[in-house]
Formats: C-alpha cells, sequence, structure tokens
C-alpha cells in the first residue's frame, strides 16, 4: 500500500484486544490513548475539541468522564480498561472494528454491557465487527455470520442460527456437545465424552484436518481436503 492507502486503512479498521491491561503503558494516564488518536490522525483543531471528542467517547461506552480521565490505568477495573479501548477505536468512526476476545477478561454483567455497546455501534453508527472468539454463547448473541475455525481452516461457515441451531459438521456438533448445561442433574463431564465417544485416533499427513478426531472418518480422508459444499442459502 501507498503511504495514503495505508493511512486510509488504519483510519477504517481499528482493533479492541484481549487483555485490558497490557495495552496501556502504565507510565501515562488513559488519557494518553485518545490523544496519540487525536494527534496522529489530526481529529481536532484545538486542545477544547479533542477534549470534547474524547468526553463524548467515553459518554457513548458508558463511562462518565470525570470519573476516568487523568487516572492511570492501574486505577481503574478490567471492565473500565476495556472500554476505554473500545472507546478509543469509536473516535475514528472505522468502517470495521478487528475485536479478539474483548470480552473474555471481564465479568459476566460487564460482558452484557459490551455486547451491548458492539450491537449500538453496528446499528447506530454503522461499524462491522469481526469478532474472535472460543466462546459459542457470545458468538451466538452479537453475529450475523459465523465461521468455524479448526487449526487454521474454515470447517462450517453460514448464518448464526443455521449453524448453531442445526450443525452439520462434526467439529461444530463437538464444540456444541462441550459447552456446559445449566442443570446439576447433566453432567458436563458425561456430555464431552459422550460427545467424543468412538472417534478414531488417526494421521492425517495431507487430507482433512478434523480427520483424527472425526467418528466418521474414512480412508479418503487421510488422503484429500473434502471440498466445501453449500448446505442451505440460510
Amino acid at each position: 500500500m501507498s503511504r495514503r492507502q495505508h493511512f486510509a486503512f488504519r483510519t477504517e479498521v481499528q482493533a479492541i484486544f484481549q487483555d485490558p491491561y497490557g495495552t496501556y503503558n502504565p507510565f501515562y494516564k488513559v488519557d494518553n490513548v485518545f490523544w496519540t488518536v487525536i494527534r496522529k490522525f489530526k481529529l481536532a483543531n484545538s486542545n477544547a475539541e479533542g477534549q470534547r471528542f474524547m468526553e463524548n467517547a467515553l459518554e457513548v461506552v458508558g463511562l462518565r468522564p470525570s470519573e476516568i480521565l487523568g487516572k492511570y490505568p492501574h486505577q481503574l477495573s478490567g471492565g473500565e480498561r476495556q472500554r476505554i479501548m473500545i472507546a478509543r477505536a469509536f473516535l475514528l468512526k472505522p468502517r470495521l472494528i478487528v475485536a479478539d476476545e474483548p470480552v473474555s477478561m471481564v465479568d459476566a454483567s460487564l460482558q452484557v454491557r459490551i455486547l451491548a455497546i458492539f450491537q449500538q455501534f453496528k446499528t447506530e453508527f454503522n461499524i462491522s465487527f469481526l469478532y474472535i472468539t472460543h466462546d459459542l454463547s457470545t458468538a451466538y448473541q452479537i453475529s450475523d455470520n459465523i465461521f468455524v475455525l479448526y487449526r487454521g481452516s474454515v470447517m462450517e461457515r453460514g448464518g448464526i442460527d443455521a449453524v448453531i441451531r442445526n450443525p452439520q459438521h462434526p467439529y461444530t456438533q463437538l464444540l456444541i456437545n462441550s459447552v456446559p448445561v445449566p442443570d446439576p442433574d447433566i453432567r458436563w463431564e458425561g456430555r464431552l465424552k459422550s460427545s467424543i465417544a468412538g472417534q478414531r485416533q488417526v494421521e492425517s499427513a495431507g487430507g482433512c484436518k478434523f480427520a483424527s478426531r472425526c467418528p466418521h472418518v474414512m480412508q479418503k480422508c487421510l488422503e484429500n481436503v473434502p471440498p466445501e459444499y453449500e448446505i442451505s442459502r440460510d
């Protein structure tokens, strides 16, 4: 990319990472993450205008600027630190936010709040998300479409309802069967064992990556990568 193209890309694509503490420099106050964006991308013509941008972004993610600005990262909770990073991404009004396990290190109540912010960004500001997670429940809550990956390859993809409610690939079925059920009479370990019962341990040199764990493996699975085919248009 040329310098202009790279600048446009960095404006339109932003990232939110997993660790809400490791993304900060502990020697700087949290204001610094906003001023870095404002100055680098020339978002404001004055410090007063930049201050308004910061305060507006914090309010959008449900934080009070008076309680956040001027503090160091260690003085804030994990949920506050993660929402500050979401606010930083929001400053640029990007077309796409890549969110890598953004709620895995915050508690359940804050997970719901952060996912609600993502939904707000999508509906009110037309911001799309590439949401990367191991948690099928949050993926189901926020996604329109899902790609199920195993060892770097797509096993199944499609509309979120079609894939989660009626999974076709053995790996997707295994993932869903591995989700604990909130019922004390149903043992999670038993469900997990039954979901992998009968699997054969085989080596696949150039075939399907899931062959070593698939209960339906055949000889041709070890030799060739199975082609993609359409199950439904949902």
